[in-house]
């Protein structure tokens, strides 16, 4: 093949085999399972917690210890991102991802058998270990099997696929959680059924040949790496750089989409059933799962919306973008929010607004670090931000409570703008390979 072959555009998916395509699947299912294990718990949330304080949904107690099972989640997020990056670089993303998505859906399950805020609290932090490692494993995987031209559009299919996985929550709690014979203990049960794909993935997949060449030349003593890889992302003033750029990003994204965005299901309940009223909770609980549907079903596309603007014109346009549209589209969301149908416009921009800059993640992230930390440094960027985003939903929920959720999202929506502060010194890496 020539130069000129090798330069000439090409369609995404030109070139891929079969197996390209089952990595896609499983990493894609892996992913939508992920968030919608993550979407079954922010559905049911503030049942679940009055529940089992036996207390209206109303109560500030039940407000607080939302906000704060909430905080404890992202908290166990960054954990486990942290923590299974670096084992993906020394263990293999494949049997990293087996191994996360078992915890996360063993874990959510056992939060339907919760018996007090304190055990369920507990088994939101374990099932935040398996989500925020599942992501830097499933997202080096693709990125270092697909090829240069395909990379960006698969990452962008399997971050995506990430809006399927929320809808999915929402067609669960339509069909169980609205339903009085059910309710929230067996939303959490279907949670568990992701442990579905380890067979896939310990049968099927296999390392990618960049990560076993890297393991070898560390073995064989000719690439460095550290006894604590976090280590070498602040050895290099690159890589240095490229963190910093990684984590103020991740930040930003994660405050606007868990501080703000997942609390949605209330805003709808606060503006349609005010009082709680017992004639009223069914209804308004079957269109506030059409309405995160909604929101959700919308998400997706405005990560391929992220992803056609950053091969067309590069990631950081693609990334200025997004961070002027949330934070316009966010407090207006919460200050029109008055009826169904607005609720489904309002929630559907706010989906796709919400989701570019996650789009972003899933295709930015890898091509930031080496093979060697390519894992780690995923994990690093997008859980190191929830250590500094976990008390988002705490704050939210405390500015609620005094000043009404409108307010309180107007402030808290501020945080988009600190994501253009960064936007100078972080690199472009359209057109370029994987750093090696």
């Amino acid at each position: 093949m020539s130069d000129v072959d090798v330069l000439r555009p090409r369609r995404w998916y030109e070139g891929l085999t079969g197996y390209h395509w089952l990595v896609l699947v499983v990493a894609a299912l892996g992913w939508s399972f992920d968030t919608m294990d993550q979407w079954l718990y922010v559905l049911v949330k503030t049942p679940a917690i009055a529940d089992l304080l036996a207390l209206p949904p109303s109560d500030p107690s039940v407000k607080w210890w939302t906000g704060t099972a909430q905080t404890i989640f992202i908290l166990g997020w960054a954990t486990g991102g942290l923590f299974f990056g670096m084992v993906g670089d020394r263990l293999g993303r494949t049997r990293t991802m087996g191994i996360t998505i078992l915890i996360y859906s063993a874990f959510t399950g056992l939060s339907g058998l919760s018996t007090s805020v304190y055990d369920f609290a507990a088994y939101r932090f374990l099932t935040g270990l398996g989500i925020g490692g599942e992501f830097a494993a499933g997202a080096a995987l693709v990125a270092e099997t697909f090829p240069q031209h395909a990379r960006a559009t698969a990452l962008a299919v399997v971050q995506a696929t990430s809006a399927l996985g929320n809808v999915m929550a929402g067609v669960i709690n339509l069909w169980i959680g609205a339903n009085p014979e059910y309710g929230w203990r067996w939303v959490f049960a279907v949670g568990i059924i992701p442990a579905f794909l380890l067979f896939l993935i310990f049968m099927f997949i296999r390392e990618p040949d960049a990560w076993v060449e890297s393991r070898r030349r560390i073995r064989a003593g000719e690439e460095h790496r550290a006894a604590v890889p976090i280590f070498d992302l602040f050895r290099d003033p690159v890589l240095f750089r490229h963190t910093i750029v990684g984590v103020v990003l991740g930040a930003v994204g994660v405050i606007g989409f868990w501080g703000i965005g997942t609390w949605t299901p209330e805003l709808f309940r606060n503006a349609l059933n005010p009082d709680n009223l017992p004639e009223l909770k069914q209804q308004v609980e079957q269109q506030t799962s059409y309405c995160i549907m909604m929101q959700n079903f919308c998400g997706f596309f405005g990560v391929l919306a992220y992803s056609y603007v950053a091969q067309k014109i590069g990631r950081r346009p693609a990334f200025i973008a997004s961070l002027l549209l949330c934070a316009v589209v966010v407090p207006t969301t919460f200050t029109f929010t008055n009826s169904f149908a607005s609720a489904m416009v309002l929630f559907g921009l706010m989906g796709f607004s919400l989701l570019t800059i996650f789009g972003g993640f899933a295709i930015y992230f890898p091509e930031l670090f080496p093979t060697r930390l390519r894992a780690t440094g995923t994990g690093f960027c997008y859980n190191v931000a929830r250590y500094l985003a976990a008390s988002g939903p705490a704050v939210f929920a405390g500015l609620s409570a005094s000043y009404g959720m409108q307010r309180a999202a107007l402030v808290v929506s501020g945080v988009f703008l600190l994501g253009l502060l960064v936007m100078p010194i972080a690199p472009e890496t359209k057109d370029k390979k994987l750093p090696e």
